[in-house]
């Protein structure tokens, strides 16, 4: 397995590198920034001969909706055109729903047609964890990829949502080839 280094100044001041033991991945972590469940603490990218799989880990990951947990998982699969190709975003609570969507970059308005095929997403409130599962089929088989991760969730008294970012906001991973 390659070590992957952080490619930012400021990503590799404000993040710790750590390597999974399986498939070609990338795991980094993130300080903690926010008074909320949704506090992003790390993230893993694994790129296997089948799927990516993107793992969040949390702090205080709570299943009600109150929470109002969100996040958005970018996802860059062509080194020649900057910027993500995918979405994938999701609730983080109990009762939500989850989508993989073509994108032109971070924003709302650039979010544009579902995308058909095989992905789903995983809540682990237990483990704080929040698992992104999509096959490489469904993204074109790609020969690497590099993930930004937006976090957000709304206090109990609903007086103010924060967001989180891996690093920098709009920031990526390194790229990680399949395995």
């Amino acid at each position: 397995m390659r070590s992957m280094l952080l490619g930012t100044a400021a990503l590799s001041a404000a993040l710790t590198l750590t390597v999974p033991a399986s498939a070609d991945g990338i795991g980094v972590s993130d300080p903690r920034d926010l008074d909320h469940g949704v506090d992003l603490r790390s993230v893993v990218v694994d790129h296997g001969a089948d799927n990516v799989v993107v793992t969040t880990t949390h702090r205080n990951l709570r299943p009600s909706f109150r929470s109002g947990s969100s996040g958005a998982f970018f996802l860059d699969t062509d080194p020649s055109d900057t910027g993500p190709e995918y979405v994938f975003v999701g609730g983080f609570f109990d009762g939500t729903d989850y989508q993989l969507l073509h994108t032109e970059g971070f924003g709302q308005g650039k979010w544009g047609k579902p995308v058909k095929g095989s992905y789903r997403m995983r809540l682990n409130y237990e483990k704080e964890h929040v698992r992104v599962r999509i096959s490489r089929e469904t993204l074109g088989s790609p020969a690497e990829v590099r993930v930004a991760v937006r976090v957000a969730g709304t206090y109990r008294d609903g007086s103010d949502t924060d967001v989180d970012w891996l690093g920098e906001p709009r920031s990526f991973t390194e790229w990680v080839a399949s395995s």
